[in-house]
């Protein structure tokens, strides 16, 4: 069941069988993406949306001057573009930062979903408003939090995202991110989010190396990243 994947990381409201069964059926295909290839290209037209289920995807934006910010990370079980059923288009790009598995379900059969049941055009909309949630988080960290802090913040969200999933292992997880991929997240410098890791791997709080992260101090973790899960919504 392809939709599994998703019904994991939104439990609530919780569908009946022959909701799941709706939802696994609007799934058109799957299709796979190399890592670091584009998903979804800005303001192109869009009569699919895309869920994710394996890898990570991000999405993000570039400047003119060739900068890049990563406006968020998408693990499976997001939609990564559900927005687009009524907006027909991305105002960013959505790339594949590993390797990635998509199920592609037509703005048609989302349509449909929503004109068949309130508690899927219910769950449907609870996933955007997360996802908006975590957008303005993410927008706090940028503008208003201490590098180490926005540092921290990401890999918080990253382990209970994950965690929520299953896809950590005790306080360990993967997670495939460059030094340049940090500093576009959270908005410094590769060479300064190089540093701050140094300040959280240092005292035994966080390690990571080769795309491996490992928490050995979880309350100081969340302590400097000032990070409290609600804005999750995961009740």
């Amino acid at each position: 069941m392809l939709s599994r994947i998703f019904l994991t990381a939104h439990p609530t409201p919780r569908l009946s069988d022959e909701e799941c069964a709706q939802l696994e059926a609007a799934i058109a295909r799957t299709v796979n993406f190399d890592a670091r290839s584009i998903i979804v290209r800005e303001n192109q037209p869009l009569t699919n949306c895309t869920l994710l289920l394996a890898g990570i995807a991000y999405r993000y934006k570039d400047t003119e001057e060739g900068k890049r910010q990563i406006l968020a990370l998408h693990y499976p079980g997001d939609f990564v573009d559900l927005h687009s059923y009524p907006l027909k288009r991305l105002e960013h790009t959505v790339g594949a930062l590993t390797a990635v598995q998509m199920a592609v379900v037509p703005h048609d059969a989302i349509c449909r979903l929503t004109e068949t049941s309130s508690r899927l055009t219910e769950l449907l909309w609870k996933s955007t408003l997360v996802d908006a949630a975590m957008n303005r988080e993410w927008l706090t960290s940028v503008g208003a939090r201490a590098g180490v802090a926005r540092v921290a913040h990401l890999f918080c969200e990253a382990y209970v995202r994950l965690r929520m999933i299953g896809g950590t292992r005790g306080w360990t997880f993967d997670f495939p991110l460059t030094q340049l991929d940090l500093g576009e997240a959270t908005g410094l410098t590769s060479v300064h989010a190089n540093r701050m890791l140094r300040r959280l791997r240092e005292p035994g709080i966080l390690t990571f190396r080769n795309g491996v992260a490992s928490i050995g101090d979880w309350q100081k973790l969340c302590e400097i990243a000032e990070f409290d899960d609600n804005y999750l919504f995961l009740d």
